[in-house]
Protein backbone atom coordinates (compact mmCIF):
# COMPACT_ATOMS: atom_id res chain seq x y z
CA UNK A 1 0.00 0.00 0.00
CA UNK A 2 2.95 2.36 -0.54
CA UNK A 3 3.58 2.95 3.29
CA UNK A 4 7.13 2.62 4.53
CA UNK A 5 7.73 2.67 8.28
CA UNK A 6 10.33 4.83 10.03
CA UNK A 7 11.02 5.52 13.82
CA UNK A 8 11.72 8.38 15.21
CA UNK A 9 11.91 9.82 18.97
CA UNK A 10 9.87 12.81 18.96
CA UNK A 11 10.04 15.72 21.50
CA UNK A 12 13.10 15.86 22.77
CA UNK A 13 14.45 19.41 22.93
CA UNK A 14 17.52 20.74 24.52
CA UNK A 15 16.15 24.10 26.79
CA UNK A 16 19.52 25.84 28.21
CA UNK A 17 21.42 22.63 28.40
CA UNK A 18 18.44 20.88 30.02
CA UNK A 19 16.75 17.69 27.72
CA UNK A 20 13.01 17.73 27.90
CA UNK A 21 11.59 14.39 27.51
CA UNK A 22 8.47 14.18 25.07
CA UNK A 23 7.00 10.97 24.32
CA UNK A 24 8.20 8.44 21.16
CA UNK A 25 6.03 8.57 18.04
CA UNK A 26 6.27 6.26 15.19
CA UNK A 27 6.13 7.68 11.52
CA UNK A 28 5.60 6.40 8.74
CA UNK A 29 6.29 7.69 4.89
CA UNK A 30 3.62 7.33 1.91
CA UNK A 31 4.75 7.57 -1.44
CA UNK A 32 1.49 9.18 -3.34
CA UNK A 33 1.25 10.09 -6.91
CA UNK A 34 1.08 14.07 -5.47
CA UNK A 35 4.39 13.53 -3.80
CA UNK A 36 5.43 12.03 -0.82
CA UNK A 37 4.40 12.71 3.14
CA UNK A 38 5.14 11.92 6.56
CA UNK A 39 2.69 10.94 9.16
CA UNK A 40 2.45 9.88 12.41
CA UNK A 41 1.13 6.50 14.30
CA UNK A 42 -0.08 5.62 17.34
CA UNK A 43 -1.70 2.74 18.47
CA UNK A 44 -1.78 0.97 14.78
CA UNK A 45 -2.98 3.76 13.02
CA UNK A 46 -1.42 6.91 10.75
CA UNK A 47 -2.39 10.25 10.86
CA UNK A 48 -1.10 12.80 7.79
CA UNK A 49 -2.21 16.37 8.59
CA UNK A 50 -2.09 19.53 6.80
CA UNK A 51 -1.61 17.71 2.97
CA UNK A 52 -2.37 20.39 0.51
CA UNK A 53 -4.74 19.75 -2.52
CA UNK A 54 -4.53 22.77 -3.99
CA UNK A 55 -2.12 26.21 -4.81
CA UNK A 56 -3.14 28.55 -2.28
CA UNK A 57 -5.85 31.43 -3.10
CA UNK A 58 -4.17 34.20 -2.59
CA UNK A 59 -3.30 37.52 -4.43
CA UNK A 60 -4.34 37.37 -7.90
CA UNK A 61 -5.70 33.70 -7.19
CA UNK A 62 -8.25 34.97 -4.64
CA UNK A 63 -11.58 34.10 -6.02
CA UNK A 64 -10.12 31.87 -8.84
CA UNK A 65 -10.77 28.10 -9.30
CA UNK A 66 -8.39 26.01 -7.44
CA UNK A 67 -5.30 24.74 -8.60
CA UNK A 68 -3.74 20.94 -8.20
CA UNK A 69 -0.31 21.32 -6.26
CA UNK A 70 2.77 20.10 -8.73
CA UNK A 71 3.61 17.31 -7.04
CA UNK A 72 6.89 17.71 -4.95
CA UNK A 73 10.05 16.25 -5.03
CA UNK A 74 11.33 15.09 -1.35
CA UNK A 75 9.17 14.18 1.53
CA UNK A 76 6.93 16.86 3.09
CA UNK A 77 5.98 16.79 6.88
CA UNK A 78 2.21 15.97 7.62
CA UNK A 79 2.15 16.00 11.39
CA UNK A 80 0.45 19.34 12.01
CA UNK A 81 -2.76 20.18 10.96
CA UNK A 82 -3.12 23.25 8.21
CA UNK A 83 -4.51 26.05 9.04
CA UNK A 84 -8.16 27.23 9.55
CA UNK A 85 -9.31 28.97 6.34
CA UNK A 86 -9.42 32.99 7.14
CA UNK A 87 -12.76 33.12 8.83
CA UNK A 88 -14.30 35.42 11.62
CA UNK A 89 -14.40 34.69 15.14
CA UNK A 90 -17.44 33.24 16.55
CA UNK A 91 -20.31 35.00 18.10
CA UNK A 92 -19.53 35.29 22.00
CA UNK A 93 -20.88 32.40 24.16
CA UNK A 94 -21.63 30.01 21.07
CA UNK A 95 -21.22 26.79 21.81
CA UNK A 96 -19.81 26.08 18.58
CA UNK A 97 -16.96 28.30 19.08
CA UNK A 98 -12.83 27.08 18.33
CA UNK A 99 -9.89 28.74 18.79
CA UNK A 100 -7.13 27.67 15.72
CA UNK A 101 -3.44 28.61 16.03
CA UNK A 102 -3.61 29.97 13.07
CA UNK A 103 -5.68 31.16 9.66
CA UNK A 104 -4.86 32.41 6.82
CA UNK A 105 -6.19 32.25 2.83
CA UNK A 106 -3.58 29.53 2.68
CA UNK A 107 -5.32 26.94 3.82
CA UNK A 108 -6.43 24.28 1.01
CA UNK A 109 -5.56 21.09 2.88
CA UNK A 110 -6.43 18.21 4.28
CA UNK A 111 -5.96 15.35 6.69
CA UNK A 112 -5.93 11.40 6.48
CA UNK A 113 -6.33 8.90 8.93
CA UNK A 114 -5.27 5.19 8.02
CA UNK A 115 -6.39 2.39 9.71
CA UNK A 116 -3.64 -0.08 10.30
CA UNK A 117 -2.98 -2.42 7.80
CA UNK A 118 -5.35 -0.52 5.38
CA UNK A 119 -5.74 -2.43 1.97
CA UNK A 120 -8.53 -1.43 -0.79
CA UNK A 121 -10.03 0.09 2.57
CA UNK A 122 -13.44 2.12 2.05
CA UNK A 123 -13.08 6.04 2.11
CA UNK A 124 -14.68 8.63 4.12
CA UNK A 125 -14.43 12.20 3.33
CA UNK A 126 -15.98 14.78 5.66
CA UNK A 127 -16.94 18.69 5.10
CA UNK A 128 -17.01 20.29 8.40
CA UNK A 129 -20.12 22.74 8.99
CA UNK A 130 -20.32 26.16 10.42
CA UNK A 131 -22.68 28.17 7.73
CA UNK A 132 -20.18 28.25 5.26
CA UNK A 133 -18.66 30.96 7.57
CA UNK A 134 -16.49 29.26 9.99
CA UNK A 135 -15.05 25.75 11.04
CA UNK A 136 -12.02 23.54 10.06
CA UNK A 137 -11.21 20.35 9.63
CA UNK A 138 -8.46 20.30 12.56
CA UNK A 139 -11.78 20.63 14.86
CA UNK A 140 -11.45 17.46 17.89
CA UNK A 141 -14.63 16.11 17.14
CA UNK A 142 -13.85 15.53 14.17
CA UNK A 143 -11.11 12.99 14.92
CA UNK A 144 -11.31 10.20 12.55
CA UNK A 145 -9.22 7.33 14.89
CA UNK A 146 -12.25 5.30 16.07
CA UNK A 147 -13.75 5.65 12.44
CA UNK A 148 -10.38 3.80 11.55
CA UNK A 149 -10.43 1.75 14.01
CA UNK A 150 -13.77 0.00 12.28
CA UNK A 151 -11.31 -0.03 8.76
CA UNK A 152 -12.49 3.33 7.78
CA UNK A 153 -9.64 6.11 5.85
CA UNK A 154 -11.25 9.03 7.35
CA UNK A 155 -10.29 12.51 5.04
CA UNK A 156 -11.64 15.58 6.28
CA UNK A 157 -10.93 18.88 4.50
CA UNK A 158 -10.92 22.54 4.61
CA UNK A 159 -12.25 24.93 1.71
CA UNK A 160 -12.62 28.82 1.61
CA UNK A 161 -15.28 30.27 3.65
CA UNK A 162 -17.43 33.18 3.79
CA UNK A 163 -16.59 35.97 1.37
CA UNK A 164 -13.66 34.03 -0.14
CA UNK A 165 -15.51 30.99 -1.02
CA UNK A 166 -18.83 31.96 -2.22
CA UNK A 167 -18.32 35.45 -3.37
CA UNK A 168 -20.00 36.62 -7.11
CA UNK A 169 -19.40 39.76 -8.92
CA UNK A 170 -19.66 40.79 -12.44
CA UNK A 171 -16.02 41.68 -12.76
CA UNK A 172 -14.51 38.23 -11.41
CA UNK A 173 -17.10 36.29 -14.21
CA UNK A 174 -15.68 38.43 -16.62
CA UNK A 175 -12.32 37.21 -15.95
CA UNK A 176 -13.87 33.86 -15.98
CA UNK A 177 -13.45 31.93 -19.33
CA UNK A 178 -16.79 30.34 -18.48
CA UNK A 179 -18.48 33.90 -17.25
CA UNK A 180 -19.30 32.96 -13.97
CA UNK A 181 -17.67 33.92 -10.75
CA UNK A 182 -18.47 32.40 -7.19
CA UNK A 183 -18.90 28.71 -5.68
CA UNK A 184 -15.12 28.73 -4.82
CA UNK A 185 -15.52 26.51 -1.92
CA UNK A 186 -17.73 24.18 -3.72
CA UNK A 187 -14.86 24.17 -6.26
CA UNK A 188 -12.41 23.85 -3.38
CA UNK A 189 -14.14 20.46 -2.20
CA UNK A 190 -14.24 18.75 -5.90
CA UNK A 191 -10.63 19.48 -6.22
CA UNK A 192 -10.30 17.79 -2.69
CA UNK A 193 -12.19 14.87 -4.04
CA UNK A 194 -10.16 14.48 -7.28
CA UNK A 195 -6.90 14.63 -5.19
CA UNK A 196 -8.32 11.71 -3.10
CA UNK A 197 -9.16 9.75 -6.21
CA UNK A 198 -5.95 9.69 -7.70
CA UNK A 199 -4.05 9.44 -4.29
CA UNK A 200 -6.34 7.38 -1.76
CA UNK A 201 -4.66 4.21 -3.10
CA UNK A 202 -1.10 5.00 -1.99
CA UNK A 203 -2.47 5.39 1.77
CA UNK A 204 -4.54 2.11 1.23
CA UNK A 205 -7.72 3.36 0.27
CA UNK A 206 -9.79 2.10 -2.38
CA UNK A 207 -11.00 5.31 -4.42
CA UNK A 208 -13.67 3.68 -6.04
CA UNK A 209 -15.44 3.05 -2.38
CA UNK A 210 -15.57 6.61 -1.39
CA UNK A 211 -18.44 8.01 0.75
CA UNK A 212 -19.01 12.07 1.31
CA UNK A 213 -20.42 13.06 4.65
CA UNK A 214 -21.27 16.27 6.16
CA UNK A 215 -23.22 17.95 8.94
CA UNK A 216 -25.08 21.67 8.89
CA UNK A 217 -23.34 23.75 6.09
CA UNK A 218 -21.31 20.74 5.29
CA UNK A 219 -24.40 18.69 4.69
CA UNK A 220 -25.13 21.94 2.22
CA UNK A 221 -21.80 21.25 0.98
CA UNK A 222 -23.07 17.19 0.30
CA UNK A 223 -26.14 18.57 -1.24
CA UNK A 224 -23.88 20.51 -3.77
CA UNK A 225 -21.94 17.67 -4.59
CA UNK A 226 -25.26 15.36 -5.55
CA UNK A 227 -26.27 18.05 -7.76
CA UNK A 228 -22.93 19.06 -9.59
CA UNK A 229 -22.32 17.42 -12.78
CA UNK A 230 -18.39 18.48 -12.29
CA UNK A 231 -18.23 15.96 -9.01
CA UNK A 232 -19.86 12.88 -11.02
CA UNK A 233 -17.32 9.93 -10.61
CA UNK A 234 -15.79 11.32 -7.55
CA UNK A 235 -17.90 9.25 -4.83
CA UNK A 236 -20.15 6.50 -4.44
CA UNK A 237 -22.54 7.31 -1.31
CA UNK A 238 -23.68 10.18 0.32
CA UNK A 239 -24.78 11.20 4.24
CA UNK A 240 -26.53 15.01 4.91
CA UNK A 241 -26.87 15.48 8.17
CA UNK A 242 -28.79 18.74 9.47
CA UNK A 243 -29.37 19.95 5.69
CA UNK A 244 -31.70 22.19 4.16
CA UNK A 245 -32.96 22.19 0.47
CA UNK A 246 -32.93 26.36 0.17
CA UNK A 247 -33.37 28.19 -2.82
CA UNK A 248 -30.03 29.98 -3.66
CA UNK A 249 -29.39 32.73 -5.71
CA UNK A 250 -28.76 32.86 -9.85
CA UNK A 251 -25.81 34.05 -10.84
CA UNK A 252 -27.53 36.56 -13.38
CA UNK A 253 -31.07 36.64 -12.78
CA UNK A 254 -33.25 37.21 -9.72
CA UNK A 255 -35.35 34.06 -8.96
CA UNK A 256 -37.79 32.74 -6.05
CA UNK A 257 -38.01 36.83 -4.77
CA UNK A 258 -33.88 36.81 -4.05
CA UNK A 259 -31.65 39.11 -6.35
CA UNK A 260 -28.99 37.59 -8.44
CA UNK A 261 -25.55 36.63 -7.37
CA UNK A 262 -23.60 39.36 -9.19
CA UNK A 263 -26.31 41.77 -7.98
CA UNK A 264 -25.91 40.78 -4.53
CA UNK A 265 -21.80 40.97 -5.19
CA UNK A 266 -21.56 44.45 -6.26
CA UNK A 267 -24.27 45.70 -3.20
CA UNK A 268 -21.69 43.41 -0.95
CA UNK A 269 -18.39 45.28 -2.04
CA UNK A 270 -19.96 48.96 -2.07
CA UNK A 271 -20.66 48.03 1.05
CA UNK A 272 -17.42 46.67 2.01
CA UNK A 273 -15.73 50.17 0.80
CA UNK A 274 -14.52 48.76 -2.91
CA UNK A 275 -15.41 50.16 -6.30
CA UNK A 276 -13.70 47.18 -8.40
CA UNK A 277 -12.27 43.16 -7.82
CA UNK A 278 -9.17 44.96 -7.74
CA UNK A 279 -9.40 47.06 -4.99
CA UNK A 280 -11.47 44.19 -3.39
CA UNK A 281 -8.08 41.88 -3.82
CA UNK A 282 -5.80 44.33 -2.15
CA UNK A 283 -7.49 44.11 1.02
CA UNK A 284 -5.75 41.58 3.33
CA UNK A 285 -7.80 38.60 4.37
CA UNK A 286 -8.31 39.71 8.19
CA UNK A 287 -9.45 42.82 7.05
CA UNK A 288 -12.10 41.46 4.47
CA UNK A 289 -13.52 38.96 6.81
CA UNK A 290 -14.68 41.87 9.21
CA UNK A 291 -15.71 44.04 6.52
CA UNK A 292 -17.93 41.03 4.88
CA UNK A 293 -19.44 40.68 8.56
CA UNK A 294 -20.34 44.68 8.85
CA UNK A 295 -22.01 44.45 5.61
CA UNK A 296 -23.85 41.73 5.99
CA UNK A 297 -22.29 39.03 3.45
CA UNK A 298 -24.57 36.22 3.47
CA UNK A 299 -22.65 33.11 2.33
CA UNK A 300 -24.55 31.14 0.14
CA UNK A 301 -23.87 28.81 -3.03
CA UNK A 302 -25.67 29.84 -6.41
CA UNK A 303 -27.13 28.58 -9.33
CA UNK A 304 -24.14 29.56 -11.91
CA UNK A 305 -24.90 27.22 -14.67
CA UNK A 306 -21.93 25.12 -14.46
CA UNK A 307 -20.87 23.58 -11.18
CA UNK A 308 -24.63 24.13 -9.96
CA UNK A 309 -26.81 23.59 -12.97
CA UNK A 310 -30.50 24.28 -11.47
CA UNK A 311 -31.85 25.03 -8.08
CA UNK A 312 -30.92 22.20 -5.70
CA UNK A 313 -34.57 21.03 -5.49
CA UNK A 314 -35.39 21.35 -8.92
CA UNK A 315 -32.41 18.69 -9.89
CA UNK A 316 -33.76 16.01 -7.55
CA UNK A 317 -36.97 16.47 -8.70
CA UNK A 318 -36.11 15.77 -12.24
CA UNK A 319 -33.87 12.87 -10.88
CA UNK A 320 -30.83 14.56 -12.06
CA UNK A 321 -28.68 14.32 -9.13
CA UNK A 322 -25.63 11.83 -8.26
CA UNK A 323 -27.36 8.24 -7.98
CA UNK A 324 -26.34 6.94 -5.16
CA UNK A 325 -26.92 5.48 -1.63
CA UNK A 326 -27.93 8.05 0.79
CA UNK A 327 -28.27 8.63 4.22
CA UNK A 328 -29.55 11.74 5.64
CA UNK A 329 -31.65 12.38 9.28
CA UNK A 330 -31.85 15.37 11.54
CA UNK A 331 -31.99 16.74 15.46
CA UNK A 332 -34.91 16.84 17.93
CA UNK A 333 -33.98 20.91 19.02
CA UNK A 334 -32.08 21.54 15.68
CA UNK A 335 -33.05 25.48 16.10
CA UNK A 336 -32.66 25.50 20.01
CA UNK A 337 -29.05 26.82 19.45
CA UNK A 338 -29.53 29.08 16.17
CA UNK A 339 -32.23 31.02 17.34
CA UNK A 340 -30.50 33.33 15.45
CA UNK A 341 -31.10 31.72 11.68
CA UNK A 342 -34.73 33.07 11.64
CA UNK A 343 -33.98 37.13 11.24
CA UNK A 344 -37.17 38.90 12.27
CA UNK A 345 -38.61 36.02 14.32
CA UNK A 346 -40.09 37.58 17.42
CA UNK A 347 -39.78 36.17 20.77
CA UNK A 348 -42.70 33.50 22.18
CA UNK A 349 -43.50 35.91 24.76
CA UNK A 350 -44.47 38.70 22.64
CA UNK A 351 -47.66 36.74 21.19
CA UNK A 352 -50.77 35.85 23.19
CA UNK A 353 -52.67 32.81 21.97
CA UNK A 354 -55.03 35.03 20.02
CA UNK A 355 -52.30 36.90 18.32
CA UNK A 356 -50.21 34.06 17.47
CA UNK A 357 -53.20 32.18 15.87
CA UNK A 358 -54.23 35.04 14.19
CA UNK A 359 -51.04 35.46 12.48
CA UNK A 360 -51.04 31.97 11.57
CA UNK A 361 -54.01 31.87 9.98
CA UNK A 362 -53.20 35.24 8.16
CA UNK A 363 -50.20 33.67 6.86
CA UNK A 364 -51.23 29.77 6.22
CA UNK A 365 -54.87 30.52 4.97
CA UNK A 366 -56.88 27.27 4.32
CA UNK A 367 -53.77 25.52 5.65
CA UNK A 368 -53.82 27.25 9.43
CA UNK A 369 -55.99 24.14 10.69
CA UNK A 370 -53.26 21.92 10.01
CA UNK A 371 -50.61 24.17 10.94
CA UNK A 372 -52.59 25.23 14.49
CA UNK A 373 -53.29 21.54 15.18
CA UNK A 374 -49.26 20.39 14.41
CA UNK A 375 -47.99 23.34 16.50
CA UNK A 376 -50.63 24.94 18.66
CA UNK A 377 -50.79 28.12 20.49
CA UNK A 378 -51.15 26.69 24.01
CA UNK A 379 -46.54 26.06 23.81
CA UNK A 380 -46.00 29.49 21.38
CA UNK A 381 -42.38 29.31 22.27
CA UNK A 382 -42.13 25.37 21.55
CA UNK A 383 -44.28 25.48 18.78
CA UNK A 384 -42.27 28.10 17.08
CA UNK A 385 -38.79 26.52 17.20
CA UNK A 386 -40.49 23.16 16.19
CA UNK A 387 -42.08 24.59 12.94
CA UNK A 388 -38.62 25.67 11.92
CA UNK A 389 -36.89 22.75 12.83
CA UNK A 390 -40.02 20.62 10.66
CA UNK A 391 -39.63 23.62 7.71
CA UNK A 392 -36.10 23.63 7.83
CA UNK A 393 -34.46 19.90 8.70
CA UNK A 394 -37.56 17.32 8.97
CA UNK A 395 -38.76 18.51 5.40
CA UNK A 396 -35.11 18.79 4.09
CA UNK A 397 -34.49 15.47 5.50
CA UNK A 398 -37.64 13.37 4.02
CA UNK A 399 -37.92 15.03 0.93
CA UNK A 400 -34.24 13.69 0.23
CA UNK A 401 -35.12 10.26 1.16
CA UNK A 402 -37.90 10.18 -0.84
CA UNK A 403 -36.29 11.79 -4.05
CA UNK A 404 -33.38 9.31 -3.47
CA UNK A 405 -35.77 6.09 -3.34
CA UNK A 406 -37.34 7.53 -6.33
CA UNK A 407 -34.14 7.36 -8.26
CA UNK A 408 -34.29 3.93 -7.28
CA UNK A 409 -31.30 4.21 -4.43
CA UNK A 410 -31.33 2.62 -1.42
CA UNK A 411 -31.79 5.99 1.23
CA UNK A 412 -31.89 5.92 5.15
CA UNK A 413 -33.52 8.21 7.36
CA UNK A 414 -32.47 9.06 11.06
CA UNK A 415 -33.90 10.95 14.00
CA UNK A 416 -31.81 11.95 16.69
CA UNK A 417 -33.16 12.45 20.03
CA UNK A 418 -31.09 11.59 22.53
CA UNK A 419 -31.16 13.17 26.11
CA UNK A 420 -28.00 14.42 28.10
CA UNK A 421 -28.54 16.26 31.34
CA UNK A 422 -26.82 19.34 30.52
CA UNK A 423 -28.40 19.78 27.19
CA UNK A 424 -32.25 18.80 28.83
CA UNK A 425 -31.27 21.48 31.61
CA UNK A 426 -30.41 24.51 29.44
CA UNK A 427 -33.73 23.94 27.33
CA UNK A 428 -31.72 22.81 24.27
CA UNK A 429 -32.85 19.06 24.27
CA UNK A 430 -30.75 17.33 20.88
CA UNK A 431 -29.38 20.23 20.02
CA UNK A 432 -27.87 20.85 15.90
CA UNK A 433 -24.92 18.95 15.82
CA UNK A 434 -25.38 17.10 18.73
CA UNK A 435 -25.26 13.26 17.10
CA UNK A 436 -21.43 14.77 15.78
CA UNK A 437 -19.23 13.42 18.74
CA UNK A 438 -21.62 10.33 18.73
CA UNK A 439 -20.96 9.09 15.61
CA UNK A 440 -17.64 10.12 15.45
CA UNK A 441 -16.58 8.24 18.70
CA UNK A 442 -15.40 11.44 20.35
CA UNK A 443 -18.06 12.35 22.89
CA UNK A 444 -14.77 13.40 25.14
CA UNK A 445 -13.47 15.88 23.04
CA UNK A 446 -16.12 18.52 22.58
CA UNK A 447 -15.47 22.23 22.39
CA UNK A 448 -15.24 24.09 25.68
CA UNK A 449 -18.91 25.18 26.06
CA UNK A 450 -20.70 22.19 24.40
CA UNK A 451 -23.30 20.77 26.87
CA UNK A 452 -21.24 17.74 28.89
CA UNK A 453 -21.70 14.62 27.88
CA UNK A 454 -21.24 11.82 30.64
CA UNK A 455 -18.74 9.43 30.58
CA UNK A 456 -20.73 6.54 31.44
CA UNK A 457 -21.54 2.93 29.90
CA UNK A 458 -24.85 4.30 28.13
CA UNK A 459 -23.37 7.06 26.54
CA UNK A 460 -20.34 5.25 25.12
CA UNK A 461 -22.84 2.42 24.22
CA UNK A 462 -25.15 4.73 21.76
CA UNK A 463 -21.73 6.20 20.38
CA UNK A 464 -19.98 2.86 19.59
CA UNK A 465 -23.29 1.90 17.75
CA UNK A 466 -23.58 4.93 15.92
CA UNK A 467 -19.55 4.86 15.35
CA UNK A 468 -20.88 1.14 13.79
CA UNK A 469 -23.50 2.13 12.09
CA UNK A 470 -21.90 4.87 9.88
CA UNK A 471 -18.63 2.80 9.10
CA UNK A 472 -20.89 0.00 7.61
CA UNK A 473 -22.14 2.37 5.50
CA UNK A 474 -19.36 4.02 4.23
CA UNK A 475 -17.93 0.36 3.61
CA UNK A 476 -20.87 -1.09 1.97
CA UNK A 477 -23.60 1.30 1.17
CA UNK A 478 -25.94 -0.30 4.03
CA UNK A 479 -25.54 0.87 7.50
CA UNK A 480 -25.17 -1.57 10.03
CA UNK A 481 -24.25 -1.99 13.52
CA UNK A 482 -23.10 -5.55 16.01
CA UNK A 483 -25.80 -6.24 18.26
CA UNK A 484 -28.05 -3.42 17.43
CA UNK A 485 -31.52 -3.40 15.20
CA UNK A 486 -30.63 -4.05 11.38
CA UNK A 487 -31.72 0.08 9.57
CA UNK A 488 -34.51 -0.51 7.48
CA UNK A 489 -34.61 1.68 3.89
CA UNK A 490 -37.08 4.43 3.92
CA UNK A 491 -37.65 2.37 0.95
CA UNK A 492 -39.39 0.04 3.33
CA UNK A 493 -42.20 1.03 4.89
CA UNK A 494 -40.92 4.83 5.13
CA UNK A 495 -38.69 3.42 8.21
CA UNK A 496 -36.23 5.24 10.15
CA UNK A 497 -33.82 5.00 12.94
CA UNK A 498 -34.80 7.01 15.98
CA UNK A 499 -31.90 7.84 18.46
CA UNK A 500 -32.92 8.09 21.48
CA UNK A 501 -30.77 6.43 24.90
CA UNK A 502 -30.23 3.52 22.13
CA UNK A 503 -31.42 2.70 18.15
CA UNK A 504 -34.74 1.98 17.68
CA UNK A 505 -36.81 1.73 14.35
CA UNK A 506 -39.72 3.63 13.68
CA UNK A 507 -41.80 4.13 10.35
CA UNK A 508 -43.56 7.56 9.61
CA UNK A 509 -41.68 10.03 11.05
CA UNK A 510 -43.32 13.95 11.39
CA UNK A 511 -45.51 12.51 8.40
CA UNK A 512 -48.37 14.94 8.97
CA UNK A 513 -45.90 17.42 9.19
CA UNK A 514 -43.90 16.73 6.48
CA UNK A 515 -47.21 16.92 4.70
CA UNK A 516 -48.08 20.38 5.45
CA UNK A 517 -44.45 21.99 5.16
CA UNK A 518 -44.54 20.19 1.49
CA UNK A 519 -48.00 21.81 0.80
CA UNK A 520 -46.64 24.97 1.93
CA UNK A 521 -43.34 24.84 -0.30
CA UNK A 522 -44.85 23.43 -3.49
CA UNK A 523 -47.50 26.68 -3.60
CA UNK A 524 -44.52 29.12 -2.91
CA UNK A 525 -42.16 27.24 -5.86
CA UNK A 526 -44.87 27.36 -7.80
CA UNK A 527 -45.52 31.17 -7.24
CA UNK A 528 -41.56 31.76 -8.13
CA UNK A 529 -41.08 35.17 -6.26
CA UNK A 530 -40.35 34.23 -2.75
CA UNK A 531 -38.03 32.26 -0.79
CA UNK A 532 -39.62 28.53 -0.34
CA UNK A 533 -38.80 27.06 2.88
CA UNK A 534 -36.81 29.75 4.93
CA UNK A 535 -40.00 31.85 6.38
CA UNK A 536 -42.27 29.45 8.45
CA UNK A 537 -44.48 30.09 11.03
CA UNK A 538 -44.71 33.38 12.15
CA UNK A 539 -42.71 35.26 10.00
CA UNK A 540 -44.00 32.96 6.99
CA UNK A 541 -45.48 35.66 3.98
CA UNK A 542 -49.13 34.84 2.95
CA UNK A 543 -49.96 31.35 1.53
CA UNK A 544 -49.56 31.88 -2.46
CA UNK A 545 -52.61 29.78 -4.00
CA UNK A 546 -52.64 26.56 -5.18
CA UNK A 547 -51.17 25.56 -8.19
CA UNK A 548 -50.93 22.33 -10.62
CA UNK A 549 -49.01 19.49 -8.73
CA UNK A 550 -49.94 21.42 -5.65
CA UNK A 551 -52.91 19.73 -3.36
Amino acid sequence: MGIAHRFAALGLALAGGTAALGTAAAQSIVKAPAGSVRGETAGGQTIFRGIPYALPPVGERRWKPPVAVPAWAGVRDATAFGPACQQPSAPPGSIYAEVYPAMSEDCLSLNVWVPARAKKAPVFVWIHGGNLVRGSSQQAMFDGSQLAKRGVIVVSINYRLGVFGYFAHPGLSAESPDGTSGNYGVMDQIAALKWVKANIGAFGGDAGNVTIAGESAGGLAILHLLVSPQARGLFGKAIVQSAALMNIPELKTMAHGVPSAETLGVHYATAMGAKDVAELRAIPGPDLAARAVKAGFASTAIVDGKVITRQLLDTFERGEQAKVPLMTGFTAGEISTMKSILPGLPEASTFTAESYEAKIRASYGPLADEFLRLYPSSAIGANMLAAARDGFFAWNSQKLVREQARAGQPAYLYYFDHHLPSSDAAGIHAFHASEVPFMFGTIDRVTALWPAIPNTPGERALSDAMVGYWASFARTGAPRATGQPAWPSHNQRAAYMHFTDKPEVGSDLKAAEYALHDQVFCRRRAAGNLPWNWNVGVIAPPLPAPAEGCK
